[in-house]
């Protein structure tokens, strides 16, 4: 099956620090997964292994040395051509009147793309609802998306500010650079 890659989701829940595990056939789970990744136990030649966590500081140290999980990349929310493209692509089955999708990617900073989508549910359902009142098909218009907006806070806010306590103690060198640029970038913009 080579070549292949290996997605581990929520590698926190698989790798969590052993320091902080109570269990030891937890325990166990961390050190069998360092085991793997270094090739101990299989041949890994043509295996490209990734993982994804929201609590990167959660995951063990040892899964971060080089040949492990050596190199990270933080996926931060999408920028406002992205939201806009996002809100484009969540409404084309639905029908929409004059809406500026410029306008509301810009409002909406910081929403990730679940949030976005979220947004265009609501505007359809609100259209939905005027549709019925009226009696004939009413397009998603602007009036709705701003609803919809204004129902759908950000669900990123919180983990933005557990996250910034993370970086701003943590003594792990460059380790949260990236994520400690677009925090600074965010609070120059207001966003908290």
């Amino acid at each position: 099956m080579r070549p292949s890659v290996l997605f581990i989701d929520e590698l926190d829940a698989l790798g969590h620090r052993r320091s902080h595990l109570h269990s030891a056939s937890v325990r166990t789970v961390v050190n069998q997964l360092l085991l793997e990744l270094d090739g101990a136990s299989t041949d890994n030649e043509g295996l490209l292994v990734l993982g994804a966590t929201n609590q990167p500081w959660d995951v063990d140290p040892a899964l971060l040395r080089p040949g492990r999980f050596d190199r990270q990349v933080v996926v931060l929310p999408p920028d406002e051509a992205a939201r806009a493209a996002i809100l484009r692509r969540h409404l084309t089955r639905s029908p929409v009147g004059d809406v500026d999708l410029e306008a509301i990617a810009h409002r909406t900073e910081g929403y990730s793309g679940a949030d976005l989508a979220r947004v265009c549910t609501r505007a359809v359902e609100f259209a939905l609802h005027a549709s019925v009142k009226a009696g004939a098909t009413q397009p998603v218009s602007q009036d709705d998306l701003d609803r919809a907006v204004a129902d759908t806070p950000p669900s990123t806010d919180a983990w933005f500010r557990l996250a910034e306590s993370y970086v701003q103690f943590a003594d792990d060198g460059d380790r949260y650079a990236d994520l400690a640029a677009y925090l600074a970038r965010r609070r120059r913009r207001g966003r908290r």
